[in-house]
């Protein structure tokens, strides 16, 4: 089957971006594609730092997933895509959700990201809350399950291995990597590794520049690139199959030599206080 990443540029108009999703929907589809991953943040930018995302989440059955299901289900794909979701009893904070919509319009599932991005100046725990470590989210497509991750997620291996651990096959990334020096190599190298060291695909979905480093791609389980985009807006897709995975995995088995597993880390110390991983 054929999976599609879709580079868009959000704003803070939501009307616009859903314009923008729902052409690049129809692109996908005219590709082929079952599967379309949009960016994160793909309702409504993240703006500058200091801007409230609370007023502009929207719960799972408002304007935005209703919109998407009614795409979802007019060209019979799914759709994965990132926006901003109410947190109960906190105004001040909005959660970082990707949602997925099934052909049918169904909402399969939602997650919510888990590593926040304190890094480089920005600091989304000011704006956002993070999503509980022990919901995982895996979408069937076909004989493929979809693990989905966000973003920053793409830094932390045990993420990627937890969603492997429990079937993945591929990994979905909606992402809105900001750009700046090296961010563009850091980028591609992180997906490509995910893909290496998981004998998965990745399916990595970018904003473009000049706020963020575009580069979205679908990455092959033994990390070549099947397609990619550069700085423009667009639409890539590629075929993905399970027996692909199936005979990486049985050429390089490292998924079935490694000896370690991992598991979250559920307390809200610092890293370097809260001792080592339970392994």
């Amino acid at each position: 089957m054929r999976i599609a990443v879709a580079q868009l540029r959000s704003g803070d108009d939501k009307a616009a971006n859903l314009d923008k999703i729902r052409e690049a929907v129809a692109d996908a589809a005219r590709l082929g594609a079952e599967l379309v991953i949009c960016p994160e943040a793909a309702m409504h930018d993240f703006g500058p730092p200091d801007l409230p995302l609370a007023p502009v989440a929207e719960p799972l059955d408002g304007p935005f997933v209703t919109a998407l299901s009614g795409l979802a289900r007019q060209h019979q794909v799914s759709v994965v895509a990132g926006m901003f979701e109410p947190v109960e009893g906190d105004g001040s904070r909005a959660y970082n959700t990707v949602v997925a919509l099934g052909p049918a319009g169904d909402l399969v599932g939602r997650y919510r990201k888990q590593h926040l991005y304190d890094a480089l100046g920005w600091l989304e725990s000011d704006r956002l809350v993070a999503g509980d470590v022990n919901e995982l989210l895996l979408v069937p497509l076909g004989d493929l399950q979809v693990g989905v991750m966000t973003c920053y997620d793409l830094r932390f291996p045990e993420l990627s291995r937890a969603l492997i651990d429990a079937g993945a096959t591929v990994l979905a990334v909606p992402s809105a990597w900001v750009n700046g020096p090296a961010k563009e190599t850091q980028w591609t190298a992180l997906a490509t590794a995910r893909a290496i060291e998981n004998v998965c695909y990745v399916a990595a979905a970018g904003q473009p520049p000049p706020t963020y480093s575009g580069c979205s791609r679908i990455v092959d389980p033994m990390g070549a690139p099947l397609a990619s985009l550069a700085e423009i807006e667009g639409v890539v897709a590629a075929e993905v199959t399970a027996a692909r995975v199936e005979h990486c995995r049985s050429r390089m088995p490292s998924l079935a030599n490694r000896r370690w597993t991992v598991t979250p880390r559920v307390d809200d110390r610092p890293p370097e206080d809260a001792g080592p991983w339970v392994l």
